[in-house]
């Protein structure tokens, strides 16, 4: 939104780079860019595409998530979860702009939380 990434989460620590924010760089080839508040559908629905966001894995510092926690999450999968009916609500001034590449302001609206 024009002004300095707020945090998206910090307990559980979200973020690529485990910093809180949905920061991205050339290694974050999956664009974790949108700050989301999970829900159980969304979790489902993610579940069902081959990422279970709920099972800890703590061999890599993952906690497993529910529904509730904020948590960044690629821009691609959140696209498809809207376009199939699934997705989660947005905080906009914790998505990173480079969301845009990926998903319209306008999708991001109709399910931003902080507007």
């Amino acid at each position: 939104m024009g002004e300095p990434l707020a945090a998206c989460g910090l307990d559980p620590l979200t973020g690529f780079y485990r910093d809180g924010c949905c920061n991205t760089g050339p290694e974050d080839l999956g664009a974790h860019t949108i700050c989301v508040e999970l829900t159980e559908d969304f979790l489902a629905y993610t579940a069902s595409q081959g990422n279970d966001l709920t099972t800890a894995h703590p061999e890599f510092g993952f906690p497993g998530l529910r529904p509730g926690d904020r948590w960044c999450v690629c821009a691609v999968r959140w696209q498809e979860a809207r376009r199939a009916g699934h997705a989660a609500p947005v905080f906009l001034e914790a998505t990173h702009e480079g969301t845009l590449e990926i998903v319209p302001l306008a999708d991001l609206r109709e399910y931003a939380r902080d507007l």
